[in-house]
């Protein structure tokens, strides 16, 4: 009351004052929605980057993890050779002891064929036939973008001697090493 009667004798006797009111104005809420629109138009590209190289390194060492459980598989189960499924290689440790059905070597999203914005595979396996036992030699794992540009932008393959290969356009046809 004490400013509103100063500002009264201020303006002088015959003027009213108005009270003063606090908050933001529209124009300064547009303002600031403005310069945070901008900020998001700057920031956005660069995750949508970060998370796609996130999703490469995260395929590069499913590859490696998929191809050291094949040497694994292949040192317990010897008259298997290497496995040509990663079902098999999964498994369920709560369904008891490992098996050369259920090696339970890999974790289970990985046993399923997805992780991380990739699609894994176990390919090309090629077997003998040793007393009526089939024993896999050789094979190719593959992990390719689930969205090309997107989730990835290369396609990544490993064979039994664990060197890892990609070709940039996101397919199975890697003949480039990683870098």
């Amino acid at each position: 009351m004490t400013k509103l009667m100063a500002k009264t004798t201020a303006l002088g006797r015959g003027q009213a004052a108005r009270p003063t009111e606090e908050g933001f104005t529209l124009i300064e809420l547009l303002i600031v929605m403005s310069i945070m629109l901008i900020l998001m138009t700057l920031a956005v590209p660069q995750l949508l980057k970060l998370k796609k190289q996130g999703n490469q390194t995260s395929a590069i060492n499913s590859v490696r993890t998929i191809g050291q459980a094949e040497l694994q598989y292949n040192s317990a189960y010897p008259a298997n050779g290497f496995s040509c499924s990663l079902a098999t290689l999964g498994g369920d440790p709560k369904a008891g002891a490992p098996t050369p059905q259920a090696a339970q070597l890999i974790t289970p999203d990985l046993a399923a064929g997805h992780k991380a914005g990739y699609t894994f595979a176990i390919t090309n396996c090629q077997k003998v036939t040793i007393n009526n036992q089939d024993m896999i030699t050789s094979f190719e794992i593959t992990a390719v973008p689930d969205a090309v540009g997107k989730t990835g932008d290369n396609g990544y393959c490993s064979d039994e001697n664990n060197a890892i290969r990609q070709d940039p356009t996101g397919g199975t046809n890697c003949t480039q090493p990683i870098q």
